[in-house]
Formats: structure tokens, C-alpha cells, sequence
């Protein structure tokens, strides 16, 4: 290119740092650029909150104004500060790569404790300027105080620091970015599939004016495609709720093995319940359409759900059916008795790791009061387990949801990771083995039925329009002595459970994540 790019940029570290990251890229190709530091209307403001601020693009305003001024030729932005609508003469010219978009919670290490889910203590002080944020964290931990948070990145690291909270939450990318050191904090990560993201978070937006042709076609060699095609499906139902970046949305898209898989997390308000949703779809066309559809506000819910599985009053799925009256029919069909009444200590002795396929594995194994070594890790098959895992305070070592909600692919994973080792399978008498049956035949499995399921007799009828089943015993127990009834819909949790219905030429909705907030997902998305 014949002339110097002029690249505006904010003067935080992570603007200068994302900047420096395209002035390189340009390098990369040929194009010599500088920057120029521009201040924006929300790095002049820090004493209100993002919300309180007038009008949309606050971290951008400014910079788009210099692009049409002439002041500067390229415009770096974090993608998720841009408002959905460019004014007019601008346009993205390209996008990064995605670095990882989920979350980081830093936590005082005094105000941990892992019996609690998300680690912060009880009550805890949470410090955040994102409604999204708030409004996700609340429905998890409904206990915890939200405050205000504002600043730059390593401003906001020294207010915890400072214990002006107890914990912060921050996107990981700008913390990964900058490389700073937290090994001071207890860090909790938080996947994009638990704890929804902003749109096209993790990811830079270049702008230049639309009438730059030469700089479009350069810039070209810089742009992601595969990035862009899940970000536009983001950025899309933000436009289509007309919502800026203090909306409590969250949405990420991702493509695996040619699917395109979203999760949308939305609430009125950034003090109430978010509805949660998971689709998939083969294409992108029309997918934002469908998933704003579910947001209707004049849509049909369920007037009752049956469950095969006790709900506490407090729980997510109990809370996020009643946040539109759905009234819930919860009664396990099956019950369980332990095996063993105490734990002979020898067995746990030189063992590498403990795993546990199901909540129940858990329950009964702790109540032998194991002493488990310091060395032995921990690994559970998804969230459901791992809450469990909490509540006797313990965090697992692996889990297995972060690979996907197919056990079998879950078992090569870990399979991977615990060859030539010893692992000691707490379960039913009975159980499946699915995991057992990968691991290598360098790795030794003690296997330890510690308790035994019963099935239930003469199961009575459910009339609820949704039935959500949780076991492949329950599905034998209810179908036992009972049939659906015309326009029941069937959720299951487990392919073990889905393949019940498989057999039986019945059609289910199976939930991305097994637990309590891939159940409330399942259950809006019918």
C-alpha cells in the first residue's frame, strides 16, 4: 500500500494491546501504520454505570467520528462494544480471530468456598458493570451482592485487590491478551455454554469509511470468515431484540462438525430471571428469526411439567419455570439403597483418580467418609455431577461436559488423560461401564458399586404437556404401566435415557448439558 495507515485506538492497555495486534498483522503484510490514541465517552466517564450512559457505542462514538473526519484510516474495536447499526459510510472491513469468549471470576482466596457453585462464599460481593453479567450470576447464585465495577482491566484487578469486593468477573480474552499474572486470586472459568457471552465477544472489529475500496481489499487477508459467519448470527439477534451492550443478553454461536450450535441468554430486566435457550441448525438462514421467535412475548409455555426427580424450591429449573408459571409434577420413579456401609480404607490407597458418572455415585460414596490423598484427582461426567461434587466440597479435576454431551466422547477424553493410571469407579451395582470400557488396557479400573437401584410399581399416570425423564430405569418404570397421551412432548437427560425412547419409536428433546440449566433450555426451546 502506498501510504501510512492512521489506526485509532483507546489508550487502556487491552486497546493498545489489540491495536499493536493489527498495526503487526498489517506489518505482516506489507502495510506500514501507526496509531492514534482517541478517548471515547466511556473512558471519561467511569463514576456511572455502562447503562446510565446516553445513546449506544460509547467506547466507540468518538473513534467512528475520526474515521469520517479523516483523522485516522482504520478503527480497532472490541466487537462486542459496536453498536449493530453502522453509521452511515462505515463499514467492518474484517474480524480477528476468536480468542476464547468465556469468563473469568476472580476470587479473594479467603472468600472462597467450594461447596458453593461458582466458589464465591455466601453473600459474597461480586463486582461487574454488565447487566448480562449481573442478571446470569444472580440466577446461579441468587445470594450473592452485585456491584458496580468500572474501569480498565488491570484498574478493575486492583480493586479486588484492594478487597473492595470479594470477587470480579472479567472476559477472558482481555485478561489472556494482557498476560497478567493472577496466581494471587482463586480463578474460576466459566465456558461460554454455562455462562453465556456477550455477542462476538473475543473478537476485534476493523472499520474503516466504506468508500476506502483499496484498504477493504487489503484488509481482506486479515479477515476471518468462519469467525465472521458465527458472529453475524450473534450480532444479529442483539439488532433484532434492538439491544446495546447494556441489554442483559448473552448469545455465542459455535460450528461442530458442520452444525451451528447457540446459546441465548436474555432478561427484561438486568434484576430478573433470564430465559435460557439452546438450538442447533444446519444453516445460519434464518436462525436469528427463530431464536428471537422463542422470545415472543406473546408465545405459549407449557402449563406443566412432570420430572422424574425431587425439585428443591430454591433450585435453577425450579425458578426458571416459575418465572413463567409453569407449574412442576416432580417424583422419582425409582429408589436407591446403599451397598456397603463402610469403606475399607485399603481400597483407596495408591489410587490416581476417582470417577463418578452420576450424582447418586457421589451422594453414597461420600457417605462412607473416604480419605481420599491429596494426590488422588477428581473427574465427573458433567455440571449435574459436579454441583453435587460441591457440596462436600470439592471442585473436580475434569469434567467431562467441557468435551460435549456424548459419553462416548467424553470416555476418550478422559481416556487420554488417565492412561497407565489407577481409577476407582464409584456406581450402581449393575452400571453401564461406558467410561470403563475406553480407558486403555494400560490403566487399571477398580470398579465399587456402592449402592443398587429398585424400580418403582404401578407408577401413576402424568398428565403434564412435557415429560423430562432422568434415567433409562425411570423410563422403564413409568412406560411399565402407562403410555403418552396425545401432544405430550419428552425431554430426556442422557443418551442412555434417549435411547429408551429410540427403542420405542418416540421422539425427545435431549438437553446440550444434562443438568438443571440445560433442562430450563430444553423446556423454553419447545
Amino acid at each position: 500500500m502506498d501510504r501510512k495507515v492512521i489506526i485509532g485506538t483507546r489508550g487502556s492497555e487491552l486497546a493498545l494491546w489489540q491495536a499493536n495486534h493489527i498495526k503487526d498483522r498489517l506489518a505482516g503484510i506489507g502495510v506500514d501504520s501507526e496509531l492514534k490514541i482517541i478517548k471515547t465517552q466511556g473512558d471519561k466517564i467511569l463514576n456511572l454505570r455502562l447503562d446510565k450512559l446516553e445513546g449506544k457505542g460509547f467506547f466507540t462514538k468518538e473513534l467512528e467520528e475520526g474515521l469520517l473526519n479523516n483523522s485516522i484510516d482504520v478503527a480497532v474495536h472490541s466487537h462486542k462494544d459496536l453498536p449493530t447499526q453502522n453509521p452511515e459510510g462505515l463499514i467492518i472491513a474484517a474480524v480477528s480471530e476468536r480468542e476464547d469468549p468465556g469468563e473469568l471470576l476472580l476470587i479473594l482466596k479467603d472468600c472462597v468456598d467450594f461447596k458453593q457453585k461458582l466458589s464465591v462464599k455466601y453473600g459474597g460481593m461480586v463486582g461487574t458493570s454488565s447487566n448480562r453479567r449481573k442478571a446470569q450470576l444472580l440466577a446461579l447464585r441468587p445470594d450473592l451482592e452485585i456491584e458496580n465495577l468500572r474501569g480498565n482491566v488491570p484498574t478493575r484487578i486492583q480493586k479486588l485487590r484492594d478487597e473492595d469486593y470479594d470477587a470480579i468477573i472479567l472476559a477472558k480474552a482481555g485478561v489472556e491478551r494482557l498476560g497478567i499474572d493472577l496466581s494471587e486470586f482463586y480463578v474460576e472459568e466459566l465456558e461460554p455454554v454455562e455462562f453465556v457471552p456477550a455477542p462476538a465477544q473475543g473478537v476485534l472489529a476493523i472499520q474503516i469509511r466504506e468508500t476506502d475500496s483499496h484498504l477493504y481489499n487489503v484488509l481482506q487477508e486479515l479477515h476471518n470468515e468462519e469467525v465472521a459467519e458465527v458472529v453475524s448470527v450473534e450480532r444479529r439477534v442483539l439488532k433484532l431484540f434492538n439491544g446495546g451492550c447494556h441489554m442483559p443478553l448473552g448469545c455465542y454461536c459455535r460450528k461442530e462438525e458442520g452444525r451451528y450450535q447457540v446459546w441465548t441468554s436474555k432478561a427484561s430486566d438486568d434484576n430478573l430471571f433470564p430465559d435460557r435457550l439452546f438450538l442447533e441448525s444446519e444453516t445460519t438462514v434464518g436462525l436469528a428469526e427463530r431464536i428471537v421467535s422463542k422470545f415472543s412475548a406473546d408465545r405459549k409455555f407449557p402449563s406443566k411439567v412432570f420430572i422424574t426427580r425431587d425439585i428443591p424450591e430454591s433450585s435453577y429449573f425450579k425458578r426458571a419455570m416459575d418465572n413463567h408459571g409453569i407449574k412442576i409434577e416432580s417424583r422419582s420413579l425409582i429408589r436407591t439403597f446403599p451397598i456397603i456401609n463402610k469403606l475399607d480404607p485399603y481400597i483407596l490407597r495408591d489410587i490416581d483418580w476417582i470417577f463418578f458418572s452420576s450424582k447418586n455415585a457421589i451422594e453414597y460414596f461420600f457417605k462412607l467418609d473416604p480419605q481420599i490423598g491429596k494426590k488422588t484427582q477428581l473427574g465427573v461426567l458433567g455440571r449435574a455431577s459436579e454441583e453435587t461434587l460441591r457440596r462436600f466440597g470439592r471442585v473436580p479435576d475434569f469434567n467431562g461436559e467441557e468435551e460435549g454431551i456424548d459419553t462416548t466422547e467424553i470416555a476418550k477424553e478422559f481416556a487420554a488423560i488417565a492412561s497407565g493410571t489407577t481409577v476407582l469407579f464409584p456406581g450402581a451395582k449393575g452400571s453401564l461401564r461406558t467410561i470403563q470400557q475406553m480407558l486403555s488396557v494400560q490403566t487399571r479400573i477398580i470398579d465399587l458399586p456402592v449402592y443398587e437401584t429398585v424400580i418403582e410399581e404401578n407408577v401413576e399416570q402424568s398428565y403434564a404437556d412435557v415429560l423430562i425423564f432422568t434415567s433409562p430405569s425411570n423410563v422403564e418404570a413409568y412406560f411399565a404401566d402407562n403410555l403418552l397421551e396425545p401432544g405430550q412432548k419428552v425431554v430426556c437427560i442422557g443418551r442412555s435415557t434417549g435411547k429408551k425412547f429410540d427403542e420405542m419409536g418416540v421422539r425427545y428433546t435431549l438437553p446440550y448439558s444434562p443438568d438443571e440449566i440445560g433442562l430450563a433450555e430444553a423446556v423454553f426451546g419447545l
